[in-house]
């Protein structure tokens, strides 16, 4: 039996202080988290715009962190060399934008030395990334949004567990990530579904303890391994 995949808490960073983006990053290290998630918007494929490669080249220079592009971009290969000479490590485009040429970008992320994700908006199908998955040259996570990409501090949307769990039963050791609306209120569902990877930002950034925040996100997806 294939090995459970490890789970991973993922601070998203558009929820932070983007004026003290190194020190928040460095916090967010100190208190546990695996990967640091950053929103890559480009205004057009959703209608807010956040940061960009010369970003992700600054804080580099400040963390060892694995830095988790998720690309809500209509363009994702215009950002496959940038983001690469910048120092991202896992780079995670959309399958509406990409259902063409999902082969040469998958190639390409791997060739500059990223890991390859695909995410999907809550209208779109999961069926549409088991090609991505089941590759010669594979993607290596799924990100299944659990709100609508665009804007932090969305309301969680529990009929997304479903596309997890059906991720989850066709392909043990995957990372599945989930993003949006991730809180202590929210993870025992999505850990029980089957996610590994949690990406929470309001939930992490506004609590009084962060830190307990990010191991009580932890337990649930451990707990829930555990159990299955």
């Amino acid at each position: 039996m294939a090995a459970a995949a490890a789970a991973k808490i993922a601070p998203s960073m558009l929820s932070s202080d983007f004026a003290n983006l190194a020190a928040e990053a460095d916090r967010m290290v100190r208190l546990g988290a695996d990967w640091l998630h950053m929103d890559i918007m480009d205004g057009h494929f959703v209608p807010n715009l956040t940061i960009g490669a010369p970003v992700i080249q600054s804080l580099r220079k400040h963390t060892k962190a694995y830095l988790d592009c998720h690309l809500m971009v209509t363009n994702p290969s215009d950002y496959v060399e940038p983001l690469a000479k910048a120092g991202a490590s896992g780079f995670t485009f959309h399958i509406e934008v990409s259902r063409d040429n999902w082969q040469e970008l998958i190639e390409s992320i791997k060739a500059k030395g990223m890991r390859p994700g695909v995410s999907l908006r809550p209208g779109t199908p999961v069926e549409e990334v088991f090609p991505l998955v089941e590759a010669e040259n594979p993607v290596e996570l799924v990100l299944v949004m659990t709100v609508e990409p665009g804007f932090g501090g969305q309301k969680f949307m529990p009929e997304m567990m479903e596309k997890v769990c059906a991720l989850r039963k066709k392909y043990p050791s995957l990372d599945i990530e989930v993003d949006g609306g991730l809180g202590p209120s929210t993870i025992d569902v999505a850990a029980s579904a089957g996610a590994n990877c949690i990406v929470a930002g309001s939930s992490i950034f506004g609590a009084a303890e962060p830190g307990e925040v990010i191991s009580a996100l932890r337990k649930s997806v451990e707990g829930s391994q555990n159990k299955s």
